[in-house]
């Protein structure tokens, strides 16, 4: 029941809240094309399947670091894929020292070393997104985000959950020790389009506004965190939730 209540209230909203001034303009942000796969997909952070090979892979490019300190900028490597049921994430990162807090879920994983997405599913819609977060010990945190609402600053719904999507992760080091060098972690994660309520799912074409984000905290006792994204944000000190920044994704059909 909440969950409906909430995703009726997001749909009100989209339908209600536009800021004509900030507008995406479908055609002008990147583009990522979602491969799309007919093979099953085991969610084990491994990226094993050959369908991966078919995944366009990007990196994420653009740093940021509330603090003033220097930013760590590790590499990032993002893949993303479709079938009619899901969306399949995989994030491989490069990370000398893996690091988290945080144990409880729908709280601040984000703190941590940890991957981030956020989708829109109607893009030329700038209210709200859907946001999917997780560290390196599986503490998640999924929202529904209205941004700047009423004018009065971005309100989190942490009541909605979604349904079944599964994540997986695999790391290359130990973690939450500050004295040795590690190597990095990498993460799978798919979502099904059922977790993201009545919106209607995509059919090959289909365009939705995304983001993807890859948060890198290097000491157990230091809060803050290098931030990096695959499409550029407009004020680090705005966070990195600005869907007036965020790309598009395209989802594609299968090779004939």
């Amino acid at each position: 029941m909440i969950k409906k209540l909430t995703l009726t209230v997001t749909c009100i909203a989209v339908s209600l809240i536009t800021y004509a001034q900030k507008k995406l303009v479908i055609g002008e942000q990147p583009l990522y094309k979602v491969a799309k796969t007919a093979d099953p997909i085991t969610i084990d952070g491994k990226m094993d399947e050959a369908a991966w090979k078919n995944a366009q892979e990007v990196t994420f490019d653009y740093f940021y670091r509330s603090d003033g300190k220097p930013i760590d900028q590790q590499k990032t490597k993002f893949k993303m894929m479709w079938d009619n049921t899901n969306m399949y994430l995989f994030y491989a990162a490069e990370d000398k020292s893996l690091t988290f807090r945080e144990t409880q879920p729908d709280a601040r994983p984000y703190l941590d070393d940890c991957a981030e997405f956020f989708v829109l599913p109607v893009p030329d819609s700038l209210n709200m997104h859907f946001g999917f977060e997780v560290n390196i010990n599986k503490a998640m945190y999924d929202y529904i985000m209205f941004w700047q609402f009423a004018g009065k600053g971005n309100v989190f719904i942490k009541q909605y959950q979604a349904d079944n999507y599964k994540v997986a992760f695999t790391t290359d080091g130990t973690i939450n020790d500050d004295k040795d060098t590690d190597k990095g972690w990498t993460l799978e994660m798919s979502i099904p389009f059922s977790a993201l309520g009545g919106f209607q799912r995509p059919r090959a074409g289909t365009k939705w506004a995304f983001q993807a984000v890859r948060q890198d905290r290097n000491t157990v006792d230091d809060r803050f965190r290098s931030t990096a994204t695959l499409f550029p944000i407009y004020d680090a000190r705005l966070d990195v939730h600005q869907p007036n920044r965020f790309g598009l994704l395209e989802f594609q059909d299968i090779p004939k």
